[in-house]
C-alpha cells in the first residue's frame, strides 16, 4: 500500500471494535455503569446512521446530464435505495441501543426514569438555556427532580430523542424564549422570588416544552414528586406574558 492509498484508508471493522472497547473501558473508569455506557454508544451509532440517511436523502447530487434519461432514473433509484437502506440500519441500531430498556418496560405504564436519561437531558437543556441567558446563582437545587418529572411523561424512545425535540421547541419559539429570559431570568427586571425561581433554572426549557405538549401528564408527575406548584404557575405566567 502506497502513502496515498494509506491516507485514504477508511476505518475497518477491527478498528471500529477497538475504538468501541476503548471507549467502554474509559467510561467504566469514569464510573459509568456498563449498561448505560453501551446505550450511550449505541445512540451515537444510531444517530450517525440517521444523519447519514438524512444527508443522502436530501443531498444526493444530480445525475450527470450527458448520460441520458435512463441513466438519470437509475441514478435516482440508486440514491433512493441507499437512503432507504441507511434508514433501516439507523432504525435497527436505535432498537439495539434501547433493547434492554424496551425489554424491561411494562406495556401498561411508562418506565421509571433512569439516571442516565436525566443526565442526557440535563446536558441538552443546559446548552439551550445558556443560548438565551446566563447561569444563575439562584438555580434551584432540584434539577434531578424537575427533569425526572418531565421525563416521566415520555416512553423510552421519546426520552432517547428528547434533545432533538427540545432543539425544535427552542427553534420554533426562539423570540418568545428570548423575551421570557430577558424579563424574568438572570439579570431581568422582574424581582426574583419563589414564583419565578424555575426561570432561573436550565430545567425551565424542558418544563416549558412539556407544558406545551403534555400539560396534564406533567402536572401529574409534578404533584407526585411534590414539587412547588408555584414554580409551574410562575413559569406559565411568564410564558404567557412573553407571547
Amino acid at each position: 500500500m502506497n502513502a496515498a492509498e494509506e491516507g485514504r484508508q477508511q476505518l475497518d471493522a477491527a478498528s471500529v471494535v477497538n475504538a468501541r472497547r476503548t471507549l467502554l473501558m474509559l467510561l467504566a473508569r469514569a464510573g459509568v455503569v456498563p449498561g448505560d455506557a453501551e446505550e450511550l454508544i449505541g445512540l451515537v451509532e444510531a444517530g450517525s446512521l440517521a444523519l447519514a440517511h438524512e444527508e443522502v436523502l436530501g443531498g444526493a447530487p444530480d445525475a450527470p446530464r450527458d448520460k441520458g434519461e435512463l441513466y438519470a432514473h437509475g441514478w435516482l433509484d440508486g440514491a433512493g435505495a441507499a437512503a432507504d437502506a441507511l434508514g433501516e440500519l439507523a432504525e435497527a441500531a436505535l432498537r439495539r441501543a434501547l433493547a434492554t430498556s424496551l425489554a424491561e418496560a411494562d406495556p401498561d405504564r411508562l418506565p421509571p426514569v433512569r439516571k442516565m436519561e436525566v443526565e442526557r437531558t440535563q446536558v441538552a437543556v443546559t446548552a439551550l438555556y445558556l443560548s438565551f441567558t446566563t447561569a444563575s446563582d439562584l438555580d434551584p437545587e432540584v434539577t434531578q427532580e424537575v427533569l425526572t418529572a418531565a421525563l416521566g411523561t415520555m416512553d423510552t424512545r421519546q426520552r432517547a430523542t428528547y434533545a432533538g425535540r427540545l432543539e425544535d421547541f427552542a427553534s420554533r419559539h426562539r423570540g418568545r424564549l428570548e423575551r421570557l429570559y430577558a424579563a424574568y431570568g438572570p439579570g431581568g427586571a422582574v424581582a426574583v422570588h419563589g414564583r419565578y425561581s424555575l426561570v432561573h433554572s436550565a430545567t425551565s426549557v424542558a418544563v416549558l416544552e412539556r407544558l406545551a405538549v403534555a400539560d396534564a401528564a406533567l402536572r401529574e408527575e409534578w404533584d407526585a414528586a411534590e414539587l412547588p406548584p408555584a414554580w409551574l404557575d410562575g413559569l406559565t405566567s411568564a410564558w404567557e406574558a412573553s407571547g
